[in-house]
């Protein structure tokens, strides 16, 4: 998630102290992903620095908000930039769950089973909490765009959702046809060890 760019993308509708960018990006994302104002002000300090904000004194009648913000033409270049060029996916964010199963699997000891079994239950009480919002909440009018992108937002973490338990079902059988591979691997060697062990008094 690039918090640097909507950051850029929100200041191009007008100049905002650090708050109100808070406020704008969680009302926007549904609170989905909570900035620290401390993160913004660090944000903010580093587009200053690039030369794609600028900081100005704080509005005389009310000075305790600290300096207001505004994009430059260089900023505005950097959000036309960012709206039309792809999400990369060559680094793809880390992603725990995947961590964990990859590291379970070669620790010896770990119930990888029960690790995807209580994952999914995780999950799918995530994604009906999300089926609930989805329900709960108003159609979103072409013109309420503030309702859109939270409904979209919206729709991004179900179909996260949807997935992770999909993967998590592959995961699950392909422990299963590999245990019942070890199975017959085993019953195949002790059953020509034991061919092997033969003498030849017992073969007459």
């Amino acid at each position: 998630m690039s918090v640097r760019q909507a950051l850029l993308a929100l200041l191009e509708q007008g100049p905002m102290y650090g708050y109100q960018l808070r406020a704008e990006f969680e009302q926007r994302t549904g609170s989905t992903w909570p900035l620290n104002i401390g993160q913004v002000y660090t944000t903010l300090t580093r587009l200053e620095r690039d030369g794609l904000v600028e900081g100005t004194g704080a509005d005389d009648e009310d000075s305790s908000h600290g300096a207001i913000y505004r994009v430059t033409p260089a900023g505005r270049d950097e959000v036309s930039a960012w709206f039309t060029t792809p999400v990369a996916r060559t680094q793809p964010p880390r992603d725990e769950l995947a961590i964990k199963l990859a590291i379970a699997v070669t620790v010896p000891g770990v119930d990888v089973g029960a690790v995807i079994q209580q994952q999914r239950s995780a999950t799918m009480t995530a994604l009906q909490d999300y089926t609930r919002l989805k329900r709960g909440g108003r159609a979103a009018a072409p013109e309420d765009r503030a309702d859109m992108a939270w409904s979209l937002v919206l729709d991004s973490l179900v179909f996260a959702a949807e997935a992770e338990i999909r993967w998590l079902d592959h995961c699950e059988a392909r422990l299963r046809r590999a245990a019942a591979q070890r199975s017959t691997s085993t019953s195949t060697s002790t059953s020509a060890a034991a061919q092997g062990a033969e003498t030849p008094e017992a073969r007459r």
